[in-house]
């Protein structure tokens, strides 16, 4: 069976059985716990055993200012819009037999630090899934991935993470900090804020890292994972250990944005989408993107936080940037590489220069509940909007592990 039927048959067999399950399923409200509302004035502060090398940069109370440049009409909240099906990059025709396009919507809500952007479709009493970008992307990753879960009688939604898109913190004065338990945190913030109890959480990049941390520490809040990439919870202090040359050279940018002239270069509008293109091209060396697409992603990169979002995001991963104390507790959970025990599919793209060889065998032992590990062939890093059809295929799996 080729790639293109195999999706096919997953997707098709993944929905009859949803729909047999599917009126049995209740949702009940869920009382925000407080810490949602809290605020925190605690300054940033150095890490244990990391003193960075240099002066650290400037980023916990910048001026943010509002870009003078004009948001395009589509990133803003209204009525919603159809995202039409793609021609699949490995065949022609839609990238599933049914062809569908889903309309999604455009949403606000105020939750923990931030007021969030996401995008919503699908039923309001259906079970609900997360679905997490990375960088450099946005919610645009999920354009297809959501509308096909929606006609199965799934709510998605797909928020724009901190420093992206629409999304925006609620204080100048919070320190607009990137570490991992900061994204968890909004994530779980936008659960409450919704009144949602439990979802099935999907994500690549930084989106499957803050899925995960979720599952770790708040196993409660999650049906089910979706991870790419497998286990990607930071481990700071093991970040200090070299990598092979090859692994090295792949991570390029972490290295970039510890300099100041990377800092600079996220600054510059031209020089952080030729960067942000870059990256696509090399960690998608198969992904054949038309030009419009990247566009359509890259508005998200001119969020006015976008530049110390990001290079907050590599310093603290590399130990070279603070974190927050009110996240202490969590990140001393983290750094034990907790199990994840929710029911779990991890795929690895096999054209991901960040995929680690052994087909998953090096970080099975971190998940101890229902399991499956797949890797998709001749996909790269985006793995949701490089093979759609895959990633709901995976959703639908995991719904029923």
């Amino acid at each position: 069976m080729d790639r293109r039927s195999f999706h096919r048959a997953g997707v098709a067999a993944g929905t009859g059985l949803f729909a047999a399950a599917a009126g049995a399923r209740t949702h009940t409200a869920y009382a925000a716990p407080a810490y949602a509302a809290q605020t925190y004035a605690t300054p940033p502060y150095a890490p244990q055993g990391y003193p960075p090398p240099y002066p650290e940069p400037a980023y916990a109370e910048p001026a943010y200012r509002e870009p003078v440049y004009a948001e395009p009409a589509y990133l803003m909240p209204g009525p919603g819009y159809v995202v039409p099906p793609r021609p699949a990059p490995y065949g022609p025709g839609p990238v599933l037999s049914d062809g569908l396009a889903v309309p999604w919507t455009l949403r606000q809500v105020a939750a923990g630090d931030l007021n969030v952007c996401y995008a919503e479709c699908g039923p309001l009493d259906g079970p609900v899934v997360v679905c997490l970008h990375g960088w450099p992307y946005d919610i645009h990753s999920y354009a297809e991935v959501a509308p096909l879960l929606a006609v199965r009688g799934y709510r998605v939604l797909v928020p724009y993470l901190r420093g992206h898109g629409r999304t925006r913190f609620r204080s100048e004065h919070t320190p607009r900090n990137a570490q991992q338990a900061a994204v968890a945190r909004d994530l779980i913030a936008l659960l409450d804020a919704l009144g949602i109890s439990r979802a099935l959480l999907a994500g690549f990049d930084w989106g499957a890292r803050t899925a995960a941390v979720v599952a770790a520490l708040r196993p409660e809040r999650v049906k089910a994972l979706v991870t790419v990439g497998g286990y990607l919870i930071t481990d700071v202090h093991a970040q200090a250990d070299p990598l092979n040359a090859e692994a090295e050279h792949a991570w390029w940018y972490q290295y970039y944005f510890t300099t100041e002239r990377g800092r600079r270069a996220l600054l510059d509008r031209r020089l952080r989408r030729d960067l942000c293109r870059l990256v696509w091209q090399t960690v998608s060396p198969t992904w054949r993107f038309e030009e419009r697409v990247f566009d359509r992603t890259a508005t998200a990169f001119d969020n006015p936080d976008y530049p110390e979002i990001v290079v907050h995001n590599y310093r603290w991963r590399l130990g070279l940037a603070g974190g927050e104390r009110r996240y202490d507790a969590d990140e001393r959970r983290l750094a034990d590489r907790p199990v994840i025990t929710v029911p779990t599919v991890a795929l690895d793209p096999a054209q991901d220069p960040f995929t680690a060889p052994g087909n998953g065998r090096s970080y099975r032992d971190r998940f101890a509940g229902p399991y499956l590990h797949r890797t998709v062939d001749g996909v790269g890093h985006n793995l949701p909007q490089e093979a759609p059809g895959e990633f709901v295929r995976a959703v639908l799996d995991a719904d029923r592990l």
